[in-house]
């Protein structure tokens, strides 16, 4: 477990701080400037001054900030900051500097997922074995069919269709595949199972196995940061269609234990699984850290580029007074959430 804490951290700090590192870079780019930077939360154990920016260590190491110049809005007027406060910079530039945190995100995923395919390869969508009597087979899919879209969704990974199997409760599903050269198109209505509570397309396998070439594994690496864009935006569209539960929640406490269940299974292969085995988890943190920040809700960057919009579309920003207190209810509301989490979380071991 102390092995799966230490991980859990270094790979949190290191998606963190690209994700400060983010809006730190934009945001000077723009002129834009930065106060404080914030590794972790809590008590400052050490810091230094690098121009007009101070960085700071924190006792925590979860979480971090990077503050800019005049961004609060409650303590001064628009017209006592000079030309470098954030809120003096033009719109299009604050925009930029918001978005940056999240989008440094995608690029550390995509990162990620380049090294986990130059050694591990990826997945075709290539159907491996057909269950009898599925829906599969009554639709006339056979093994060595290569699946390339799913109701008009284009399939690059195996680990897609399988997404798409666990995300379904009986819609019907068009699927085109390749076969001998030629395309086809059949609809596929998946049955339930009672044994395990869910419904089945019927394909059995994982996919055919690619050694990626240098060119690929650009090409693959992108789909697979791109599976896990998905696998967070469907996860997230299940709280709209009623088939969400407070179990599908996960915290830092969650997240250590799916580490150390990794770093139990990965070990027996040696370290080079362990690695690749935590770099996927990273992969996983890291987009999933950038999509939820894009969402709109108050004292997320999705919830501060909303007002951005707003002003870039009127001419003129909202009250800071007003965007400041929708801010504060928002971290209010962000911090409960977290309680919640982390208690249930923990509830889950007592199970």
């Amino acid at each position: 477990m102390l092995v799966s804490i230490i991980a859990f951290l270094v790979i949190f700090s290191v998606i963190v701080i690209s994700h400060e590192f983010g809006h730190y870079a934009i945001a000077r780019r723009n002129g834009i400037r930065v106060t404080e930077f914030d590794i972790g939360m809590g008590p400052t154990l050490f810091h230094w001054q690098r121009g007009e920016t101070e960085f700071c260590i924190k006792a925590l190491p979860i979480g971090g900030a990077c503050l800019f110049d005049g961004m609060n809005g409650l303590e001064q007027e628009k017209g006592d900051l000079d030309e470098h406060a954030f809120p003096n910079a033009p719109v299009w530039g604050r925009i930029a500097t918001v978005f940056a945190g999240p989008f440094a995100n995608f690029i550390l995923g995509f990162l990620f997922a380049v090294i986990i395919v130059a050694f591990a390869g990826t997945d075709l969508p290539v159907v491996q074995q057909i269950m009898p009597d599925s829906a599969a087979q009554e639709a006339g899919l056979q093994a060595g069919d290569t699946i390339t879209r799913i109701n008009g969704e284009s399939i690059h990974l195996y680990r897609e269709v399988s997404l798409i199997s666990a995300m379904n409760y009986g819609e019907p599903l068009t699927i085109t595949y390749e076969r001998s050269g030629e395309k086809s198109t059949v609809t596929v209505t998946p049955k339930y199972d009672e044994a395990s509570g869910r419904y089945y397309i019927g394909l059995l396998g994982s996919g055919e196995y690619l050694k990626c070439n240098a060119l690929q594994v650009f090409q693959y690496g992108f789909y697979e940061a791109e599976y896990w864009v998905k696998a967070t935006v469907k996860s997230l569209g299940t709280i709209f269609t009623g088939h969400f539960s407070k179990d599908d929640l996960s915290g830092p406490v969650g997240v250590v234990k799916i580490v150390d269940d990794t770093y139990d299974q990965a070990k027996q292969y040696g370290i080079e699984t362990v690695l690749l085995s935590f770099l996927n988890i990273a992969t996983l943190l890291s987009i999933n850290l950038g999509i939820v920040n894009l969402l709109p809700l108050p004292a997320l960057d999705g919830g501060r580029l909303v007002f951005l919009l707003i002003e870039a579309i009127r001419g003129k920003p909202i009250p800071p007074d007003k965007e400041g207190m929708v801010h504060l209810a928002g971290i209010i509301a962000l911090f409960a959430l977290m309680i919640f989490v982390l208690f249930n979380d923990i509830s889950k071991y007592f199970r």
